[in-house]
């Protein structure tokens, strides 16, 4: 989505704990390689805290909102802290949530973060990446105005604090319930309940344009001076509501240690006061962070990789720690969730998921979670029908709650014929059908016109071709489900939707642009300049390629096989316009914008047309160039995992083009060798002879001991386990491929 980026140049919880800790009995601590700092950099606006994987509670520093850098809410060129919030995203183009912010410092009474340039003006501090600790499931920092370290760690529902406070100092800490992440609070609560106990909720309006957050708080010591304000004006009793609710917590000496358990729902504070109990029952927080630490481990050894470069192994493990994020629970640990229709259904029968960038992670995000994550793919799946089944429609950019419309298409309907297609299992096909068919026979967002296999106008609708590229990439992924499912004539009708991208070409300059109602050519074409009206953050050179369901009718479209390779390679050397903005062109080569999804796939489509060298050289060059081990490790925002899966699937060495083919395309993987340790107990393995640096071209290939000709993998190749040897040289081996009985096949 949107980025902008620099260009090239206790007791109870021991059997968990001890359980998580038996899966990888004596293996190497993979969390050791993650790096969350990366991607906080620059414009990658990735989460910064403590979670857990695919966690709700991602509690987290917090600095001054200062616009688009501070989408996730901390960016690492900054040194004020305003406190510690529960609830962030990672790598979005969009700031929301940051819900519930605590903060502990000293002194007199402040209940306002103040003016970050004017010190001790309110309660912020600064802080020294010096003093800053940060690994999955924990993170610490000094507060250096207070002199107070602060320590948090999580589980799925709960953030826990510790708080060390400096001794002889009287002490405070703030829960600001006006304080969010680009989004106004529309009403607050908060009420303690008993000398340990607080609770309440925050409302806001955002992105999200009904949020809705309950919290409730234990705390370690008892709480005998609790203040509530409204704003700054203080409130009678121990409660208070209103749109900018504040408690404040006070000790006329300070604990040596306080520790503060906050349990979250979506549903009450009943519930979060449940979750609470649930998941931290004690007052054990290392052993909480352990917990945390064993269950990054875990998920962390789905992928197993050998390589001679640490930095290589960072950067690997950190992009799939980064994909294991969001999405992200959504409902209490008894079950109970809170509806789009902002209805409360009780104990469902899955776990309920939100954040769902599906624009960006369809193509890669999701693919990758099918092989690591089948169990959570099918709830995802069940959470989508949920949606179907409360506002009537797939969700397309679904948010804690809220359909938020965000991008072009619903590409829910792909993610969900996918799942089908792989055989995940544990959701009921045929409602998945219905509602995927449902969902493409509405009207709104130019689908009227597609369901009558007609352009969608540039004059009747925004970003029409991008709509109509993207609804042909769904409806090629719903024809393949119908076919499957014996559905015939949806099958034919589906391809030709699928069909539909030619109906945007326009052979007398072969680009793909906007038509008006009356069927004339769009106006003032310039293929290197973006148009929001016409494209999707993009411009026609990028979109000339979103066909991946049919990349063999893009190449007839364009002029048979010899023209298709110069344009691809005119892409990949053309240099922008001087005067485009480039805030969502980057990471570029040429026009190639790594940094924004919809050429994500492009350096795999060489191999479609027998040069599948040039494929490895360019998804090589991108993997070293673009993803690096530092804080400015990503060329782009990270969009809920979708940058990160995009780099997983690549140094692998294949990548999903059209996920719902089952097909991978072979690019050029870059270590000597890596596992894929699947659920059903089988292991795939992708090794390389003579890799390197200078080797990255593909000479040959054997599958499990047998000469392996053709450039891409499917599917069940990789879910019956075995070995890819891959054979690599520094020089291109221009026949690997090159048949056609060896390239990527027509899914249909």
């Amino acid at each position: 989505m949107t980025k902008t980026v620099r260009r090239l140049s206790g007791i109870a919880l021991l059997p968990l704990w001890l359980a998580v800790a038996g899966i990888s009995a004596g293996a190497q601590s993979l969390t050791s390689y993650v790096d969350p700092l990366i991607g906080s950099g620059g414009h990658g606006h990735v989460f910064v805290g403590a979670s857990v994987p695919f966690g709700m509670v991602q509690l987290g520093p917090q600095n001054f909102f200062k616009g688009w850098d501070w989408c996730s809410g901390y960016h690492y060129g900054d040194s004020v802290l305003t406190g510690f919030a529960h609830t962030h995203l990672s790598g979005t183009g969009i700031g929301d949530l940051g819900d519930i912010l605590i903060m502990p410092y000293t002194g007199p009474v402040k209940t306002g973060k103040g003016k970050e340039q004017v010190r001790g003006s309110g309660y912020a501090s600064r802080y020294s990446h010096r003093r800053e600790k940060v690994r999955p499931g924990y993170y610490s920092v000094h507060l250096d105005d207070y002199d107070i370290l602060a320590e948090l760690t999580a589980t799925e529902r709960v953030g826990f604090h510790r708080y060390h406070f400096p001794a002889g100092k009287n002490a405070h800490v703030i829960i600001d319930l006006r304080e969010g992440l680009n989004d106004q609070a529309t009403d607050t609560y908060i009420k303690q309940l008993d000398a340990y106990t607080l609770e309440g909720y925050r409302f806001s309006k955002g992105w999200a344009k009904d949020q809705r957050i309950f919290f409730a708080i234990r705390s370690s010591v008892p709480v005998r001076e609790f203040e509530v304000y409204n704003d700054t004006v203080r409130l009678r009793g121990k409660e208070g509501k209103g749109r900018a609710v504040k408690g404040l917590i006070s000790f006329d000496k300070a604990p040596a240690v306080l520790e503060l358990k906050v349990g979250l729902s979506p549903v009450s504070s009943e519930n979060a006061l449940a979750n609470i109990r649930t998941e931290i029952p004690g007052w054990d927080f290392e052993g909480v962070a352990k917990q945390a630490d064993a269950q990054w481990n875990r998920e962390l050894s789905r992928i197993t990789i050998q390589t001679r470069n640490d930095s290589d192994k960072r950067v690997f493990y950190t992009a799939l720690y980064h994909t294991m994020i969001d999405p992200a629970v959504f409902n209490d640990h008894n079950g109970d969730y809170r509806g789009t229709d902002k209805k409360v259904y009780k104990k469902a029968a899955f776990t309920n998921y939100s954040v769902f960038s599906l624009w960006d992670t369809y193509r890669a995000e999701h693919p990758l979670l099918i092989l690591t994550q089948p169990k959570r793919v099918a709830d995802m799946v069940n959470s989508m029908l949920a949606i179907d089944d409360q506002q009537g429609k797939l969700p397309i950019w679904h948010l804690m709650g809220n359909e938020t419309g965000t991008m072009v298409g619903i590409s829910s309907l792909q993610v969900i014929a996918e799942a089908y297609l792989k055989n995940i299992g544990g959701f009921d096909p045929a409602r998945a059908y219905a509602a995927v068919r449902s969902t493409a026979m509405t009207d709104p967002l130019g689908l009227k016109y597609v369901k009558a296999l007609q352009a969608i106008p540039q004059d009747a609708e925004r970003r029409s071709v991008a709509k109509g590229l993207e609804y042909a990439v769904s409806d090629g992924s719903i024809a393949l489900m119908a076919r499957k499912m014996g559905k015939s004539g949806d099958y034919s009708y589906f391809r030709k939707r699928a069909g539909g991208y030619k109906r945007y070409f326009d052979p007398a300059d072969g680009f793909f642009k906007g038509k008006l109602s009356g069927g004339q050519w769009m106006a003032d074409f310039n293929p290197l300049k973006s148009n929001n009206n016409v494209y999707a953050e993009g411009d026609a050179w990028q979109y000339l390629w979103l066909v991946p369901q049919d990349v063999e009718g893009l190449v007839s479209l364009l002029g048979g096989e010899k023209r298709f390779n110069k344009r691809l390679d005119s892409f990949f050397i053309l240099k922008p316009d001087p005067t485009e903005d480039l805030a969502d062109l980057t990471g570029l080569i040429g026009q190639y914008a790594h940094g924004n999804e919809p050429s994500h796939h492009i350096a795999y489509l060489y191999a479609y047309t027998g040069q599948q060298w040039k494929t490895a050289r360019t998804v090589r060059y991108i993997m070293h160039d673009f993803y690096r081990d530092d804080p400015d490790g990503i060329i782009g925002n990270e969009d809920c995992g979708q940058m990160s899966a995009w780099y997983v699937f690549s140094s692998l060495g294949f990548y999903p083009v059209f996920p719902a083919s089952g097909v991978y395309v072979i690019g050029s993987p870059l270590f000597d060798k890596a596992t894929l340790n699947l659920a059903n107990g089988k292991k795939f393995t992708v090794e390389t002879v003579h890799n390197g640096p200078q080797n990255l071209y593909i000479t040959g290939l054997e599958l499990n001991g047998k000469k392996y000709e053709k450039d891409f993998l499917r599917y069940e190749d990789i879910m019956k386990g075995g070995v890819l040897k891959v054979f690599m040289g520094d020089r291109p081996a221009r026949d690997f491929g090159k048949l056609p009985g060896n390239r990527p096949p027509s899914p249909y």
